[in-house]
């Protein structure tokens, strides 16, 4: 257990120093991923937070719907954000079970390479990266999951931010909340706000207060779309998509007891 809190303790002590170089510093992150990434909105839910909680987050998106990390590395976008704008941190996210060969060894393979590449690139550009994990609802498949990608996160000797275990305890204590969007597959608002809890402690070494969130932003649904990425994905004109969602303390404080393994 001591080695998954080094990690974290580096990474705050990153974003402490960012801190303490203005009174009102800012700290850039990056999100690369896909639908699991931009459902319900990841990045807006966690600035929200960290705002909510006195700290100012600025997040910014390379996202498409069924894209890997192999895409990312060979169509050159993440390299070309980073050389065009400043990051403290990217949030690395793959498809899920792509890290446990489901989709066969060719993509297993893949994944962990430009796992190495994206993290390298990204040290070189003066940030730091970090492996936010996948998730499944059957324990077995979750564990494989865990499992897999906190090996390819150690290789690279990455921080991971694991998030299936969490989420199959959530389920089984909250069974009636919205882990997942309709479809039953992409993240729900329950699972956004765990995940958004998981980051935050990962960014600022500390757990979120328990609070209401009101979130300001496109809730985005696993078909929205966004225009190629330059240098960052921006979403494409869509009037149906929800402006923002509303956060109860109650909800709040489930995910942080979730978060601590209550």
């Amino acid at each position: 257990m001591k080695a998954r809190h080094l990690p974290v303790c580096a990474l705050a002590l990153l974003v402490t120093l960012l801190a303490g170089c203005g009174r009102q510093a800012t700290t850039h992150v990056l999100f690369v991923g896909n639908s699991l990434t931009y459902v319900g909105n990841l990045p807006a839910v966690l600035g929200a937070m960290a705002k909510a909680n006195g700290h100012m987050l600025q997040t910014d998106m390379i996202v498409k719907g069924g894209a890997t990390l192999t895409d990312r590395v060979n169509d050159g976008s993440v390299k070309r954000a980073l050389a065009q704008r400043h990051y403290d941190i990217v949030v690395l996210q793959e498809r899920g079970f792509d890290f446990a060969c489901g989709f066969g060894p060719a993509v297993c393979s893949n994944a962990r390479a430009s796992l190495e590449k994206l993290a390298q690139l990204t040290r070189t550009n003066h940030a730091t990266p970090l492996l936010l994990g996948t998730y499944q609802d059957n324990p077995e498949a979750s564990d494989t999951i865990v499992q897999t990608e906190s090996a390819a996160a150690h290789t690279n000797a990455l921080p991971y931010v694991a998030v299936s275990g969490q989420l199959g305890l959530g389920l089984k204590r909250y069974p009636a909340e919205s882990w997942f969007y309709t479809d039953g597959i992409h993240p729900g608002h329950e699972l956004v706000l765990l995940e958004s809890v998981l980051l935050y402690r990962q960014l600022f070494g500390t757990l979120p207060q328990a609070q209401a969130l009101d979130v300001q932003a496109p809730m985005y649904g696993p078909k929205a779309k966004f225009q190629p990425p330059s240098p960052v994905s921006l979403p494409l004109p869509n009037d149906g998509t929800p402006t923002g969602h509303a956060y109860s303390v109650q909800d709040v404080e489930a995910a942080i007891a979730l978060a601590r393994g209550d």
